[in-house]
């Protein structure tokens, strides 16, 4: 009796404490003490676990310690050693992996079932098998997201012809034999079981290959509602409380995300899935039509920042690749010292995950009221002298309000143009993540700065640093 008083106390408290850090994940300045509080939370649930099997003899605490401790230890050193470019790359693994143990969970639990070592209701048998089904989708579509995200993988060659009618095919196969295992039971088979798992893994895979690498931030949002809802099916499963509420939180939260990040681009998350919007290069080039891009030099930006009344830089996953974002940091002290109004434009889908750049920007430890969202961005641009695009693309292209027939058009953009000044950082004249060409290189109002982003703004730096 006491065992299980104190088990469902610390999973009140583990709760609580995920309750309270998804509260805090809400705001850039509280979203570290939030993180760190859901992980005490999650520390305090798994605590409840292991105390709730204490009084039986045959327990594998000798498996568990051992899981926990390898697993840790991973887990650490991944964190560790990971760059902030490839921090989307490690979401997706670690997301994979949470539906790939939902999976595990219910392959168990469905091994004994028909072994006939377990008995099953058909509202249990039916929960075990959607686990397997949402768990295996959220494993095998967080692996290729994450080969697709790390460049090993292209869309051109997991892309097949008409994708979205074989999509629909499996889908349909997979809802049947859902179907058909629940009503069926142990009369089903196991053979059906592996058949059916085989192709949620293969759906899984099928399902992620046609969505664009545009569109990544919110396959990754709702790969990570899957493995939210998995392992909250996985708690029931179990009659585990705690799965049950953190599995809810990171469903909903995910879901939310999703649809708000669709938002943001102004579509559908039907057609984000079906769209394919992305998935392989529709533009490009060195100019447009008979317009050349106008180039300024690193004294010519030097100048125009210095002297400036305010400064708004414009962070793309250019700024991850460069590793820049301490460099920026180091030139927005160097111009506010100057007077000079510095701000920063953060897109929702910028980057290649959600909240892509406001974790940069907070490793460079610039202040959080200085990052605008789209809308406070979009206010300010029309008083702002001199716009710093570093590594954006996509997320300033004017194509999105002014042309019918671009792929983006009607997603809501960061609209430099509005500023007295445009300066590009970028590499080449080459498209970005969505594939397509933007006319904003050759606005009158614009002036590109080709090289390294890292490289150029430190060429900055010391030109300021000099004045």
């Amino acid at each position: 009796m006491l065992i299980s008083t104190l088990v469902k106390f610390f999973y009140l408290l583990g709760a609580v404490a995920f309750v309270w850090g998804l509260r805090l994940l809400s705001s850039p300045d509280s979203a570290r003490r939030g993180n760190i509080l859901a992980g005490i939370g999650m520390g305090i649930a798994i605590l409840g676990a292991l105390i709730e099997p204490i009084a039986n003899a045959n327990n594998n605490y000798l498996w568990i310690i051992v899981g926990l401790i390898v697993g840790g230890v991973i887990g650490w050193l991944a964190a560790k050693k990971i760059q902030m470019t490839a921090m989307p790359q490690m979401v997706s693994v670690f997301n994979g992996l949470g539906g790939a143990c939902a999976t595990v969970l219910a392959a168990a639990e469905l091994t004994k079932f028909y072994d006939s070592e377990a008995i099953m209701t058909t509202g249990e048998l039916g929960i075990a098998v959607f686990t397997l089904l949402i768990g295996a989708i959220s494993f095998t579509g967080s692996m290729l997201a994450y080969g697709k995200l790390d460049g090993k993988i292209q869309d051109k060659n997991v892309i097949l012809p008409r994708h979205g009618v074989i999509n629909l095919i499996l889908l349909i196969i997979v809802a049947v034999l859902f179907v058909w295992l629940t009503i069926q039971g142990q009369q089903a088979g196991m053979t059906l079981a592996g058949v059916f798992l085989l192709l949620a893994l293969i759906y899984g895979v099928s399902f992620v290959a046609p969505i664009g690498g545009a569109d990544m931030p919110v396959v990754i949002s709702l790969l990570n509602s899957f493995t939210g809802i998995g392992a909250a099916a996985a708690g029931l499963i179990y009659g585990n409380q705690i799965m049950l509420v953190g599995g809810i939180l990171v469903g909903a939260a995910g879901t939310i995300l999703t649809v708000l990040m669709c938002d943001a681009m102004n579509r559908s998350l039907l057609n984000v899935i079906i769209g394919g919007f992305g998935s392989a290069a529709t533009g490009g080039g060195t100019d447009s039509g008979d317009q050349v891009a106008k180039v300024a030099t690193v004294n010519d930006v030097a100048i125009q920042m210095f002297y400036a009344n305010s400064v708004m830089f414009v962070p793309g996953y250019g700024l991850a690749v460069a590793q820049a974002q301490k460099t920026v940091k180091e030139l927005d002290d160097l111009l506010e010292a100057n007077g000079v109004d510095v701000k920063y434009a953060i897109h929702p889908v910028a980057g290649r995950m959600p909240g892509h750049m406001n974790v940069l920007l907070a490793e460079a430890d610039v202040p959080y009221p200085k990052l605008l969202d789209l809308e406070d961005a979009n206010a300010a641009l029309k008083d702002t002298d001199t716009v710093i695009i570093v590594g954006a693309n996509d997320v300033v292209n004017p194509a999105a309000l002014d042309d019918p027939s671009s792929p983006i058009y009607g997603m809501p953009v960061l609209e430099v143009w509005n500023a007295k000044n445009i300066i590009v950082l970028k590499r080449s004249m080459s498209a970005g993540y969505a594939g397509i060409q933007n006319p904003l290189f050759f606005h009158d109002k614009n002036r590109m700065l080709f090289g390294d982003a890292k490289d150029s703004i430190q060429k900055l730096v010391q030109e300021v640093k000099n004045m």
